[in-house]
């Protein structure tokens, strides 16, 4: 096909680290214009990737005025999600757009009834969705290797919210922006990956959040300000099929990097997923009859290996998997953060 022309706004860590470079891999997308309220950063990025001081946009209405743009790709903070995929969907583009899709629930309906309403393509950017072990996992788990499945465990561990690293109250920490903390960033990506690979949905959950640091010094370096938003969160689950699921989300975690550990347990073996246990690595473990009931490492096989910014393009192209997560699986999510946050509120179980 023609490679689709991608406008691309918020060009932060996420947008520098998987979006941008993904784009420019794709020999289905070209990067067209860039969109993003920091002038530095903006012109920076255009440096970098090529893309004319014409096509540098501050303002996002513009970027998606854009006549070539034929896709719009949010990297921005949660608050801004739906405004502007709302724009993209009415303008009749296909948007990627970061996780958690919008701030709530009511926001995530309304930006599914307009992208159906438009009849564009949509994908929600959860990330390890795309790791081939994950992938695999899946694979094994719906082709029946372990039988009925009866507990899965998900950690993902992050440190840098420790005292100690001294991060400053950048956006993740306040709710009028992030919606929710570590809740939010980290659990919805653990949330979604569990129903990923069981194929199975979430029926009710109980939780604890809490906060740990309160107050962070403010970037301008200025003083102190709050944190409204949970740096921790643990999650108890019923899903469908039967699994009782275990979440234990932080960013207080010492030592750990971006790390993530999946165990799954079922009638005829177990499966366990690591990410960063060695830098940047996803493995996975087989344990059933035929490795003598020991944990033994598994060789994935490389068609399991999949790039998240050319899933985008396969899916504009109509050539994609059906793995991508949908606007409706948005959705989905943000029912079951809504409930999260809701349970550990009320020291109940929420029925979602």
């Amino acid at each position: 096909m023609t490679p689709k022309k991608v406008g691309s706004v918020g060009l932060g860590g996420i947008s520098s680290a998987v979006h941008l470079p993904g784009i420019s891999r794709s020999p289905d997308l070209v990067l067209y214009a860039l969109c993003d309220i920091d002038e530095k950063r903006l012109h920076e990025r255009g440096e970098q990737y090529g893309v004319p001081e014409e096509r540098r946009f501050t303002d996002y209405r513009d970027l998606v005025a854009c006549p070539g743009v034929e896709v719009v790709d949010i990297s921005t903070p949660n608050n801004v999600h739906l405004e502007i995929a709302l724009a993209a969907a009415k303008a009749g583009k296909p948007y990627c757009v970061e996780k958690p899709v919008t701030m709530d629930t009511a926001e995530a309906l309304t930006l599914a009834q307009a992208t159906h309403e438009a009849g564009v393509k949509s994908m929600i950017c959860f990330s390890y969705r795309y790791k081939a072990a994950a992938r695999y996992l899946r694979s094994l788990i719906l082709g029946g290797r372990l039988g009925r499945i009866h507990h899965v465990n998900m950690q993902y561990y992050q440190a840098w919210g420790l005292a100690e690293a001294d991060c400053p109250l950048v956006w993740r920490y306040v709710k009028s922006v992030a919606a929710s903390g570590a809740l939010g960033d980290l659990g919805c990506h653990g949330l979604d990956l569990v129903s990923f690979v069981t194929g199975q949905r979430y029926e009710a959950v109980s939780a604890h959040l809490g906060t740990i640091v309160h107050e962070r010094r403010l970037p301008s370096g200025e003083g102190k300000g709050p944190v409204d938003v949970d740096d921790f969160s643990n999650i108890l689950a019923e899903m469908s099929g039967g699994i009782s699921a275990s979440f234990q989300i932080s960013r207080f975690a010492y030592g750990r990097g971006n790390y993530q550990r999946m165990e799954v347990y079922g009638e005829h073996g177990a499966l366990v997923y690591h990410l960063d246990r060695v830098p940047g690595v996803d493995e996975l473990e087989i344990c059933d009859a035929s490795t003598g009931k020991k944990y033994v490492p598994a060789e994935i096989p490389v068609q399991f290996r999949v790039d998240q910014m050319q899933a985008f393009a396969d899916l504009l192209a109509g050539e994609d998997d059906g793995l991508n997560a949908s606007i409706d699986d948005g959705v989905e999510n943000e029912k079951l953060l809504d409930g999260i946050l809701a349970a550990s509120e009320s020291k109940r179980w929420v029925t979602l």
